[in-house]
């Protein structure tokens, strides 16, 4: 059987204010917002990657590491302290009782979903 061309549009987080959730993002990552609805949010960076943000009014996040962490963003940054700074300062939370790691750190945005942010190479 031959391969069809299957290819990746985007990633799509669920969460109960699309709206809210996909504007964190806007100022993380410096995106630009390329489709609001109610329930359906789409962001864009500049190399024409895209997230998007799904209402789920019963969202809850997993429990990690209890549970496992299902699926995260890796983000790329120049320096870590800065940059979570920065996201801490728009709702971030860092997670704590893990291992330091020298070359990121664990942190969940506004609504839970775990993101982390990684040292560029």
């Amino acid at each position: 059987m031959t391969r069809p061309n299957i290819g990746m549009d985007y990633a799509v987080l669920d969460c109960p204010d699309p709206a809210a959730l996909a504007n964190f993002y806007v100022q993380v990552l410096d995106w630009k917002s390329v489709r609001d609805e109610d329930d359906w949010h789409v962001i864009e960076g500049p190399a024409g990657e895209r997230l998007a943000f799904q209402l789920a009014p019963d969202f809850v996040p997993v429990d990690w590491p209890t549970s496992g962490v299902g699926i995260h963003l890796d983000l790329l940054v120049d320096s870590l302290d800065p940059a979570e700074a920065w996201v801490i300062s728009l709702g971030a939370q860092r997670v704590t009782g893990i291992p330091e790691h020298q070359t990121f750190r664990v942190y969940r945005d506004p609504v839970g979903h775990h993101f982390c942010l990684c040292l560029r190479d």
